[in-house]
């Protein structure tokens, strides 16, 4: 039996905890309330549009048939106050909306609000990316927060405050963006240092517009920046201004009715694994801390024009995409000035140009030919998502010889699949991908290279594969854990004149002076294999309507090995702690 002053306690303690409910609710119908003036805003702005346009089409007509509502009754509806609406109470597959009628429906006007409508009908326990994480910030604002209306367009802001740091074994002047081509060896005095670095440069903002054309077709554009970017005058001594950076714009034509999606601008490749259907903003990335995301993560950024067919009540998608193309050459062996080789035999090839007018012109453009060209087929059954695609690239340089120049063309391409398995809906998951083929290395984010150079200067594809694999867990709405591997790998491709080695993994070439401290020796090592392994959390210890604020953790190990070559195949690595705090008020 409970003494009287424990008895007091206890019952003071489940008090209290009924006052903290008893507020949470009170907190939940207010925000429901105010979300409901706002549609019955939206309603009556609605129903006014629709019996002024009614009354310009049938003011100097006939009476309308006999059961159409009349201007004047139209009028009235719309001073009048909308019945309330009860969004506990609506199912969470909401059909096509239709604002044709004299009432619209609550889905025309929260599918305005909504990231995506498409994303609610697809319906395979992994759906849109509804967490406040770093995942779900990639896909731009989520919920009701930075969501207001300009005339007839929905303004949707997203994006957080982002400061992140990363503590290392080895002195790899990038920040948390792991440039893996430039870890270094024991050769360098850079091996056997620690580094810390801070930066709140990958700070992200973004902005949609979306205007409805009709019930079932809307027309948005998409604009999203982090200041990742390096110009040619940035240092981290004085001012550390690092440009913006241009990570995605884009705009888009999306109609539900008929399954059709176009887009066009700076995207997210077709080729990156996806969440649900083909649908921009839905991607299926690692929750990681660094900006790299993973070593074998499959992705690029760039301009494209892509058309989506999507059937069965939007479970089978059907996509094609043409892509900027930009080929990543290895030149180990030759003499590379501004895109023009030397070739050992006689003549000359060029594969490119430093940048000129207002592109960057310390960076060498490849020359091209056509764009990439990329299909995509995604399925979405009641339990997972599923994708296979393939890409075909076209490597092109010229070549001037014996007193003559020619142009070369080669063909690469790949294919590749991924899946994302909703082990425990919305509590864990497992992401799978994987891309295979020649000549497709900057598709990876080590950035392997794509092609060589043969005895003639031709193009030459080098193998390449990469491949992640992920467990992603949600114990609760605060917490988010995860842990990837990731894995790269290039084949390599070579010949040997008048004792020199040319191109990538020659056996020939030298790694003699990998492995000491200040060698004169040479250190080729053109890289085989980059590997990572990382662990890491996201806690979000703060919620409400004025956004959120999280932090989160990782680690991270990550193994180069090399092509054996005289003196060997040298390997090396680094082991890195990540650390963020962010803060996403749109969510």
């Amino acid at each position: 039996m409970l003494l009287p002053a424990a008895a007091r306690a206890q019952a003071h303690g489940q008090a209290a905890d009924e006052a903290e409910a008893i507020e949470a609710m009170e907190s939940q119908i207010a925000r429901i309330q105010e979300q409901q003036v706002e549609l019955q805003k939206d309603l009556a702005a609605m129903r006014r549009e629709l019996a002024q346009h009614r009354a310009r089409v049938f003011g100097s007509r006939p009476a309308a048939p006999r059961g159409t509502a009349q201007p004047a009754t139209l009028a009235r509806n719309a001073a009048a106050p909308p019945p309330p609406i009860h969004p506990a109470r609506l199912p969470s597959d909401v059909p096509p909306p239709t604002i044709g009628g004299d009432t619209p429906t609550y889905a025309a006007v929260i599918g305005q609000r909504d990231e995506d409508l498409v994303n609610r009908v697809a319906e395979n326990n992994v759906g849109p990316h509804s967490r406040g994480s770093a995942g779900a910030q990639a896909a731009g604002a989520l919920g009701d927060h930075g969501v207001f209306h300009v005339g007839p367009l929905t303004v949707i802001l997203g994006g957080y405050f982002d400061t992140s740091a990363v503590l290392e074994n080895r002195h790899v002047a990038s920040g948390t963006f792991n440039y893996w081509q430039a870890l270094p060896f024991p050769q360098s005095g850079n091996y056997h240092q620690n580094n810390f670095e801070g930066s709140p440069r990958y700070s992200r903002f973004s902005i949609l517009a979306r205007g409805n054309i009709d019930s079932h077709t809307t027309l948005s554009g998409f604009v999203e920046t982090d200041f990742g970017a390096g110009a040619e005058t940035t240092n981290p001594y004085e001012s550390n201004a690092y440009v913006p950076r241009l990570r995605q714009a884009y705009l888009g034509y999306d109609d539900t009715r008929d399954g059709d999606h176009l887009l066009v601008g700076q995207a997210w490749s077709l080729l990156t694994p996806g969440r649900a259907g083909i649908i921009a903003r839905q991607e299926s990335l690692p929750e990681t801390i660094e900006s790299s995301m993973l070593a074998g993560q499959t992705w690029t950024r760039q301009w494209q024009a892509r058309y989506v067919h999507e059937m069965l009540h939007h479970r089978l998608w059907f996509g094609l995409s043409i892509e900027n193309p930009a080929t990543l050459y290895d030149t180990t062996g030759f003499t590379n000035n501004n895109g023009s080789v030397p070739l050992p035999g006689g003549g000359t090839a060029t594969i490119g140009s430093n940048g000129t007018g207002l592109t960057e012109f310390t960076t060498n453009y490849s020359d091209e030919i056509a764009p990439d060209v990329i299909g995509k087929v995604a399925w979405d059954p009641s339990w997972g998502h599923y994708e296979a695609e393939g890409v075909v690239r076209f490597p092109h340089d010229r070549v001037f010889a014996n007193g003559a120049g020619h142009n070369n063309t080669a063909i690469a391409g790949g294919g590749g699949a991924s899946a994302v398995l909703p082990i425990i809906p919305h509590t864990l998951e497992i992401h799978l991908a994987g891309l295979a083929g020649v000549g497709i290395g900057r598709y990876g984010s080590v950035l392997l290279p794509d092609v060589t150079l043969s005895r003639q200067g031709k193009p030459k594809p080098l193998p390449d594969a990469q491949a992640t694999a992920g467990l992603i867990a949600h114990p609760t709405q605060q917490i988010d854990l995860y842990g990837y591997y990731g894995m790269q790998r290039s084949g390599r491709d070579y010949f040997s004149s008048g004792g020199a080695a040319y191109g990538y993994g020659n056996p020939l070439s030298s790694n003699a002076g990998c492995a000491v401290e200040m060698s004169p020796l040479a250190c080729t090592a053109s890289i085989r294999s980059v590997q990572e392994f990382t662990v890491g959390a996201w806690w979000r210890f703060l919620r409400g309507r004025y956004g959120t604020l999280e932090v989160g953790t990782q680690l991270a190990y990550s193994r180069v090995q090399t092509w054996r070559a005289i003196g060997g195949a040298p390997a090396t690595g680094i082991s890195q702690i990540f650390f963020d705090f962010r803060y996403l008020p749109f969510q």
